[in-house]
């Protein structure tokens, strides 16, 4: 394992410019996992950005929100033109926003009944089905913008953070010898791995998850918190434990077209 730190970053695709909702995570290769606060206390979009900017040197992060779409019309080309096409799109947007992209692709997505049946637009990629297929959670289809788990449009706010971002992002990437890589990953996935279902909103619940990654729950963290911290908190603790694990780099089900299209959440394999 080449990497030397670990953020797990819990994402938000919400209008505004302040975000309670976007944690931020960090751990080095040994030693505790803490919270990452920026100044005044709550995360923007672009202060992400920015903070991961500022980064050098064997970093691995990991940010729950999808970084492509099922390879269906009109999405077929590789995910970068995506994101550089969302980027555009929404140049506009305050903080990374990507809302303007459901209007410039409206016939893509579901937002409710008027849209005609759910599943004729819920597509899910590769990663999604095998994930749903061994029965380890049921995962919502990007293109569906309707309900609390929705994780559209966060991922089209994901998609410019990486077009702006310039690092290696893993699979679409090669993966570099060294230097800060960025990966999809989805952070109940971690919570699964170590016996978890459910939110993370507990000092207990959260701890039991910490130590099957080897790590503990921060100092000065009260006995209930929002999910949001959990989350965050046990995808660096996570990715630290796997990230030397070889499979979870190469998953069977992952073409080189998948690869380049869709893209994968790594931590499913």
């Amino acid at each position: 394992m080449r990497f030397s730190r670990f953020v797990g970053i819990d994402w938000s695709g919400a209008r505004g410019v302040r975000h309670a909702s976007v944690q931020v995570a960090m751990c080095a290769a040994k030693g505790p996992v803490r919270l990452v606060v920026p100044p005044g206390g709550v995360w923007s979009r672009t202060g992400v950005l920015d903070w991961l900017g500022g980064f050098s040197g064997d970093v691995l992060v990991g940010m729950d929100a999808g970084f492509g779409f099922a390879a269906v019309p009109p999405f077929l080309g590789p995910a970068r033109d995506l994101w550089a096409e969302v980027d555009a799109v929404c140049a506009g947007e305050p903080d990374l926003g990507g809302h303007g992209f459901v209007a410039h692709r409206r016939e893509a997505f579901w937002m409710g009944a008027a849209d005609g049946p759910r599943a004729a637009r819920a597509h899910l990629r590769v990663c999604e089905r095998l994930y749903a297929e061994r029965r380890l959670g049921v995962p919502t289809s990007n293109f569906v913008l309707l309900g609390a788990s929705q994780v559209g449009k966060a991922s089209l706010s994901a998609m410019r953070l990486l077009n702006r971002l310039g690092w290696a992002v893993w699979p679409f990437d090669p993966l570099p010898r060294s230097g800060p890589v960025i990966a999809e990953i989805y952070c109940q996935a971690f919570g699964r791995m170590a016996g978890v279902r459910g939110k993370m909103r507990n000092r207990d619940v959260l701890a039991g998850a910490m130590r099957h990654f080897g790590a503990e729950v921060p100092d000065g963290l009260g006995p209930t918190f929002a999910d949001h911290v959990g989350d965050a908190l046990v995808t660096a603790a996570g990715l630290r434990a796997i990230a030397g694990q070889s499979h979870w780099w190469a998953p069977e089900a992952m073409t080189p077209e998948i690869a380049v299209r869709e893209g994968w959440t790594f931590g499913i394999a």
